[in-house]
């Protein structure tokens, strides 16, 4: 059990595996079962994954009462070839009204593999303003271990009523980031892993390499492998902080496609950093526009 939630900004934005069991007859609650999946691409795709969604797993066992959540075919942009794109307000509000999510609604949000599918919802739900979502610490990998129950019932809400709010500022585009490349008082985080950001072999998201003046912080490297829960926020200050990610800075968070990103978002946000930042297209759009500048090897502070 977690002694450190007494520090985080936004406590009921992360719930542990025990206090999700004890809640499950919650009428308000709405358990979201995100896992997605990315697999290589077929040989004849430029993209670079083919998007899966969980569905299998789902059907196979989850929480009890939880829903699926088809990331890709639900909530993103499907005008983009660029996978998982915020959508517009209007289609967010209808996939949650259809989950049976209401602005009144308590939900919890898990995903099977890695947890930055439900912080990649948690964040969308943000920037359409909704702040009653928590993410389930350690996911469905977590609970299953721990023997909690396990369903494999279809199960479903009914149909409910979403407002979307839109906020300013959750998601940025490439005109965003270029206009802030040098700036001091910027920082751009990439949460990729090291070698994607040192460009030192091949890239499934086009040229390798990193935006200029990026530091590292890979997703993986926030979260425990022994149990996939998030690092404590002790853990989570210093590794920003070394990096040079500081309370005072803009921070532009990017990945391959803007969802590995929030996980350091997620607990940037819980640290209290002010002035977030998702952009949203990624190494996806930057790493194929030759147009756009691009760096390899190891920052010159390293040299």
């Amino acid at each position: 059990m977690r002694t450190d939630l007494g520090n985080w900004r936004e406590p009921t934005a992360l719930i542990e595996t025990q206090t999700l069991e004890s809640i499950l007859e919650d009428p308000d609650l709405r358990i979201v079962d995100c896992t997605t999946w990315l697999l290589p691409a077929e040989p004849d795709d430029d993209a670079p994954y083919r998007v899966v969604p969980g569905t299998a797993e789902y059907a196979a066992g989850h929480i009890p009462g939880a829903v699926f959540l088809d990331i890709q075919e639900a909530i993103s942009d499907a005008d983009t070839r660029l996978r998982f794109m915020a959508p517009s307000a209007e289609q967010f509000a209808a996939g949650m009204g259809r989950l049976g999510i209401a602005n009144d609604s308590r939900v919890v949000l898990y995903s099977n593999g890695s947890i930055m599918w439900a912080t990649r919802v948690w964040w969308m739900f943000r920037a359409f303003g909704f702040d009653s979502a928590a993410v389930l610490d350690g996911g469905f990998g977590k609970w299953q271990a721990e023997g909690r129950p396990v369903s494999t019932e279809a199960d479903s809400y009914p149909p409910a009523r979403f407002v979307a709010r839109p906020r300013d500022g959750f998601f940025v585009n490439r005109d965003h980031v270029l206009a802030r490349l040098g700036d001091a008082t910027s920082t751009m985080v990439n949460a990729l892993a090291p070698e994607f950001f040192l460009g030192s072999g091949p890239s499934r998201y086009g040229r390798p390499g990193r935006i200029p003046g990026s530091v590292s912080i890979p997703a993986a490297s926030l979260l425990d492998p022994s149990d996939g829960t998030f690092v404590s926020l002790d853990e989570a200050r210093r590794a920003h902080e070394a990096a040079g990610v500081t309370p005072d800075h803009h921070v532009v968070a990017y990945c391959g496609g803007g969802i590995s990103a929030t996980v350091g978002l997620f607990l940037l946000h819980q640290l209290g950093y002010p002035d977030l930042t998702l952009y949203d297209a990624s190494m996806g759009e930057w790493a194929r526009a030759p147009e756009l500048p691009i760096e390899t090897g190891p920052p010159a502070s390293d040299d």
